[in-house]
């Protein structure tokens, strides 16, 4: 088993550039883009020049085969401010939804128009909770249906990234009401669709500078080729899904795969907004002295930042996991996804919430950022599947998964032959030290010293 935490270049530049731009373009307005909720829309541009808003870019980052770049990219950004990260990345999701059913001449078509180029930005949103459904993908109302050449959706959509002004919206409908949520689809519906109504903004409490809204879409008409994956596929899976449900058997979707894969990087937002808590109340415990020392030297105050930091830890190992795993095409048959974004979640409530208490009254007021981060955290427990969802996929998972070892045990050894028979606690290896061992007299000094050289343990 290779473990190996070390960077490459690559990745540790990408961290540093997403940092600078953090700290020197995001943290000044995060503050004014809160207060009155404004589209950032200079910060964009900026990132678009730098090259952080482009499908390209995404694109070569899931292509990462450590499957680490994503998330340390989000966490980075995120350290700056979830509200303007989600403003960025936003149109990543629409884009990740595209990568499970789109064939590759519609992503040819459809992932520029996501993004846009510098000086001529463009906005996706992925439009998939209703009011009725939210976490719940098997429950969705919205609804397609052929007619000729065409399919006419018609539905209601709620908290939606960019709704209503994205020039590409990305909605999933049930076109076979018998199949419920295995016989859903996505389409594509350009902005400025008849039919397709930005009924409000919403007003958020926390993440403010990304754009949420209500849709509804009243007998919105589409051409077939916005249908992604095309309609071949489309009745290949729905005759699939029919079978699998008469012999009872589970059938996946395109919504819950585009969940699958993006609970990592959703974590890692979480971990970027934890983290800048944590380490702004650190900071502030070093210098803030109560009873003749700074408070820090108090374990009230000692032990929870770190027992935090520990979690923080903790989480960000579960998710560089699920993401080494979406990566490498391992399964989440143990709900490992759904583990990284609880964990991550939480303590980012936890720790900005900690942030708040460690400052007293100077963190409820907005003279400090932590009352915004306790605000922007929330969210994180909520979208993508709330921690309630999280637990009930990793309970389900667990229990399908009854009787199997645990993933090291259970994935694909490499390493060859000749690891299999002389790698570390190998049987010949153990052996053959045993015997070197009681031969230790008896063997010539220098024969002795290069089979040391062998067994001993690396430094």
């Amino acid at each position: 088993m290779t473990f190996d935490l070390t960077p490459t270049v690559a990745q540790h530049d990408l961290a540093r550039r997403v940092h600078e731009f953090a700290q020197d373009r995001i943290r000044p307005v995060a503050a004014h883009y809160d207060r009155t909720q404004e589209f950032p829309w200079p910060v964009l541009e900026e990132a678009a020049e730098r090259g952080f808003y482009s499908p390209l870019f995404y694109r070569d980052l899931i292509g990462d085969p450590t499957g680490l770049s994503i998330p340390m990219f989000m966490e980075e950004l995120f350290w700056g401010c979830a509200g303007i990260g989600l403003a960025i990345v936003m149109p990543a999701l629409a884009l990740s939804a595209m990568g499970q059913a789109a064939s590759p001449e519609q992503l040819l078509q459809w992932a520029p128009e996501c993004f846009g180029t510098p000086g001529d930005l463009k906005l996706a949103a992925l439009a998939i909770s209703e009011p009725e459904g939210g976490s719940d993908v098997r429950n969705l109302r919205t609804r397609a249906i052929r007619d000729g050449d065409d399919w006419i959706i018609e539905g209601h959509k709620m908290w939606i990234g960019n709704g209503g002004i994205a020039d590409v919206h990305v909605v999933n409908a049930v076109v076979d009401e018998e199949l419920g949520h295995r016989g859903q689809a996505l389409f594509v519906v350009p902005g400025g669709t008849p039919g397709l109504e930005l009924v409000r903004k919403l007003d958020k409490l926390g993440c403010r500078a990304s754009h949420t809204a209500e849709l509804k879409l009243d007998r919105v008409r589409v051409p077939r080729d916005h249908l992604l994956g095309g309609e071949a596929k489309l009745d290949h899976k729905l005759a699939a899904a029919r079978a699998a449900a008469h012999d009872g058997h589970r059938a996946a979707s395109a919504t819950l795969g585009t969940f699958e894969q993006t609970r990592p990087f959703v974590a890692a937002q979480a971990l970027g907004i934890a983290r800048a808590a944590l380490e702004y109340m650190t900071a502030y415990a070093n210098h803030r002295e109560a009873f003749g020392a700074p408070i820090i030297d108090h374990q009230g105050i000692a032990f929870p930042i770190a027992d935090l930091a520990t979690r923080i830890d903790a989480a960000r190992l579960l998710t560089w996991r699920a993401s080494w795993m979406a990566a490498n095409g391992v399964p989440f048959e143990r709900g490992e996804g759904s583990m990284a974004k609880l964990a991550a979640s939480e303590v980012a409530v936890q720790t900005t919430e900690r942030a708040i208490q460690t400052l007293g009254g100077w963190g409820y007021i907005t003279d400090h950022p932590v009352e915004k981060w306790y605000r922007d955290a929330k969210l994180y427990t909520i979208f993508e599947g709330t921690s309630e969802i999280q637990r009930m996929v990793i309970a389900g998972a667990l229990g399908a998964a009854e009787g199997k070892p645990p993933l090291h045990v259970e994935l694909q050894p490499s390493g060859g032959a000749w690891n299999k028979m002389f790698g570390r606690g190998t049987e010949r290896r153990t052996k053959a030290a045993s015997a070197a061992l009681l031969m230790k007299d008896r063997v010539p000094d220098p024969l002795r010293r290069a089979a040391m050289k062998i067994l001993r343990p690396p430094r």
